[in-house]
């Protein structure tokens, strides 16, 4: 009888600290700020504008195929589309990333690695993320700099690594909202050249 109160004691203290447990572990896991199934953007990558800047097409290339990557990296974004995919015209939610080139200096590796004061690789961009009808959600200047080892084209995936980081931490507008409030301004523009038609008419 002993026996049977010590094992049912042992099984009750034993279940006890399971359910503490498990309820601490409840308690302490971070809650996710984005709710589950929650409608995501998927983005379109346009291919890089070099302004007024004159950049080696290698340049170009590399940073366009490492914003390529750093945009999947960030787990932001549903699908990543490539400039020119005709898969992303059927996409509702797409947003466009635009990059525009504002200034490159040309550094130099060797002189990066005898001193660290001269020879710097500098890149400098505007980062934009718009809706299919051009509606600014998010506006980044963005830097990606090779200041002491690597060669000049880590630039370009320093800058595509920032830009990416910017969009991680930036808080994006819900899909459907951003497409409400496209679709509200088209409403006006509409019936704000339709009254102006109108009043033409009378006159």
């Amino acid at each position: 009888m002993k026996t049977n109160k010590l094992l049912f004691a042992a099984f009750m203290l034993t279940a006890f600290l399971a359910y503490s447990h498990a309820m601490s572990a409840q308690a302490a896991s971070p809650k996710s700020g984005k709710p589950s199934g929650a409608p995501q953007w998927s983005v379109q990558v346009d291919k890089v504008d070099q302004g007024d800047v004159i950049l080696e097409s290698a340049f170009r290339v590399a940073i366009y195929e490492n914003l390529l990557d750093e945009m999947a990296k960030t787990k932001r974004f549903k699908q990543v589309f490539r400039s020119g995919d005709h898969h992303a015209a059927d996409v509702p939610d797409l947003l466009i990333l635009k990059t525009t080139v504002q200034k490159y200096t040309a550094g130099s590796e060797t002189r990066r690695t005898v001193t660290t004061v001269s020879g710097a690789t500098k890149l400098k961009v505007s980062s934009q993320l718009t809706t299919k009808d051009g509606k600014v959600v998010l506006e980044k200047v963005v830097d990606g700099n090779v200041r002491f080892f690597g060669g000049n084209l880590r630039a370009t995936h320093n800058l595509a690594h920032n830009i990416g980081t910017q969009i991680k931490e930036s808080t994006l507008p819900p899909p459907n909202a951003a497409t409400a409030e496209g679709s509200i301004e088209r409403r006006m523009e509409a019936s704000a050249d339709s009254v102006s038609t109108s009043e033409m008419d009378v006159r």
